[in-house]
């Protein structure tokens, strides 16, 4: 069984950074992407960054230059720094780990969640 743990939200002020990780636990060979998504109420699920195995990573426009996403894979651990909130970050952010490979099989894993509020 693979599950996935996030911790590191928060209430934070504008202006203000927050470091987001998410631990990857259980009988894993290899995991092939970790990402970040938020979901604000009403809306879709949307990715926040994304980092493979290899180090390549994407960021959603909204958030290039502000947020750094990085991974340490001994560790099946990555992380989501975030500087420079901004109130429209405000969201729950969730972790996800694609291409789980374990001994059973192919797996896709979703944390629960962690709140981000950004707000004076």
């Amino acid at each position: 069984q693979v599950q996935l743990v996030e911790s590191g939200g928060g209430l934070v002020q504008p202006g203000g950074s927050l470091r987001l990780s998410c631990v990857v636990s259980g009988s894993i060979i290899v995991i092939n992407a970790m990402n970040w998504y938020h979901q604000a109420p009403g809306k879709e699920r949307e990715l926040v960054a994304g980092i493979t195995h290899s180090g390549s990573t994407t960021y959603a426009d909204s958030v290039k230059g502000r947020f750094t996403i990085s991974r340490d894979n001994a560790k099946n651990t990555v992380y989501l720094q975030m500087n420079s909130l901004k109130p429209e970050d405000t969201s729950v952010y969730y972790c996800n780990a694609a291409g789980v490979i374990t001994a059973t099989g192919l797996l896709e894993v979703w944390g629960q969640g962690t709140l981000v509020t950004v707000s004076s």
